[in-house]
């Protein structure tokens, strides 16, 4: 019963409302998912996407390096969750970072393209989620 009302929520909701859960639900998943395989790295090897003179800078390996952004990754996502619009602010402030990283590295750039695409619409979400004045 409740999925039913969930549903008919998400269908009589108008575009921007749909677009706002929408959003606010992948970047509450995606930031947990991915912050969970830093310390798995299923997903690729993450320590390999730190730039080398940032891995100089930091205390221990880039893989302990890593725990840390897991940490901080699921830490933004569920921060989008309860705070969407300060979450969203926070993550594309996280991908403006990554994006920088990607582009010293200058072997991922397509990578960083996408990065951007994703920074683009969690400044969308930020804006959805500012209440009107």
């Amino acid at each position: 019963m409740a999925t039913d009302t969930r549903l008919a929520a998400i269908r009589t909701a108008t575009p921007a409302q749909q677009a706002f859960m929408l959003l606010r639900t992948v970047f509450t998943v995606a930031p947990i998912l991915f912050g969970l395989d830093k310390f798995a790295n299923l997903l690729t090897d993450w320590p390999g996407y730190l730039a080398p003179w940032v891995d100089k800078l930091i205390p221990g390996t880039a893989q302990q390096f890593m725990y840390v952004v897991g940490v901080l990754e699921i830490m933004a996502g569920i921060l989008v969750a309860v705070h969407p619009r300060i979450g969203a602010a926070v993550v594309a402030l996280w991908l403006a970072g990554i994006i920088t990283n990607l582009l010293i590295l200058g072997n991922y750039y397509d990578v960083a393209l996408r990065d951007f695409g994703l920074l683009v619409a969690a400044l969308a979400l930020n804006r959805l989620a500012t209440p009107n004045r």
